[in-house]
């Protein structure tokens, strides 16, 4: 958004917080900087018009209650006005504990890629007196990694708006473009999905963002379309498929010690250095990730390409933490 659009809906606001009468379009260009125009002209009293209903529409989508209606009876025409006590932010209280984890997951999506909507909260935050420490440590540091593409494909979900994008699946050489109407983007088993419509199918239709090509293109309007109910979570597993687990994995686990790791089992063999562990898994990438979550209570002995996978894990876990990249290194051999 422009420097001089930010500041003309900025006015705007400020104009229709600062009354408890509505306010006619006439009125309001007459007060907000950034609506000055000659109402004679038809054309420049039409672009006006367009820029207004514009700006409306954009406070609307970032929740800013405009309400609609006339001051007296003999109006004819409506005005606009924003009520303050649906506006105004709500006590917020959190503890220190809460505070902490908050600022946590500021930094988490950092890495992300929701920089803009991790400050914008934590901004609120503080407008309400609540001062949260994003340097905070509990001890613990997520890490949430996506593709290229997670940040357009959510912009275009949030603004609801047609993307366009080249799309590769294993089994074909060639990309073909794929036009889409996004409803929502959800992690799934590792890998994060788009769902929406699909414009040449028609009919809906999920997409691996890791399987997109180059660059997302938007197309059309924003506001275009309204997306339905849907569990988006429920929708990708169903597309996806039931999983087949062809890959079996052995790992060296401690005795008494990884109890999630132990309840998929299918053979345990105990040992002096701990217990032989076979399993078996789908896709070696989620298993890895799923595995690094029990640290060192768990080492994939066998096959390769899962403790390359783990390795890989946890280098990108260092590299993310500063001070503990010893340590991970350490563990990864």
């Amino acid at each position: 958004m422009s420097r001089s659009r930010t500041e003309r809906l900025v006015n705007l606001v400020i104009c229709l917080l600062s009354t408890r009468r509505f306010l006619t379009a006439a009125q309001i260009a007459a007060i907000v900087p950034g609506y000055e125009h000659d109402a004679r002209d038809q054309r420049d009293h039409e672009a006006f018009q367009r820029k207004f209903e514009r700006d409306k529409a954009e406070l609307r989508d970032l929740g800013v209650p405009l309400e609609t209606g006339t001051t007296s009876v003999f109006d004819s025409e409506p005005g606009y006005r924003i009520a303050r006590g649906d506006y105004a932010l709500p006590e917020v209280r959190l503890e220190p504990d809460e505070a902490a984890v908050v600022g946590l997951a500021a930094r988490l999506w950092q890495h992300a890629g929701l920089a803009a909507a991790a400050s914008s909260g934590l901004a609120k935050l503080r407008a309400a007196g609540i001062d949260v420490d994003q340097h905070t440590s509990l001890g613990i540091e997520p890490v949430v990694t996506v593709d290229a593409t997670f940040e357009p494909v959510t912009g275009a979900v949030r603004d609801r708006q047609a993307i366009s994008f080249a799309y590769r699946v294993p089994e074909d050489d060639q990309s073909t473009v794929r036009r889409l109407q996004p409803w929502g983007v959800v992690s799934y088993r590792g890998r994060w999905y788009v769902v929406g419509h699909d414009l040449d199918r028609g009919a809906p239709r999920c997409f691996r963002l890791s399987r997109m090509v180059g660059a997302v293109r938007r197309l059309g309007r924003p506001g275009a379309y309204a997306p339905p109910e849907v569990d988006l979570i429920e929708y990708v597993a169903g597309f996806s498929g039931p999983v087949e687990r062809s890959g079996r994995a052995i790992v060296l686990v401690r005795q008494g010690r990884a109890a999630g790791v132990r309840r998929w089992a299918e053979e345990i063999a105990p040992g002096a250095a701990g217990d032989r562990v076979v399993l078996s898994y789908a896709d070696p990438h989620w298993f890895a990730s799923w595995l690094v979550g029990f640290g060192a209570d768990v080492v994939v002995l066998d096959p390769p390409e899962v403790r390359q996978a783990v390795i890989e894990r946890l280098r990108a876990i260092a590299a993310a933490l500063p001070g503990g990249v010893a340590t991970l290194e350490e563990v990864a051999r």
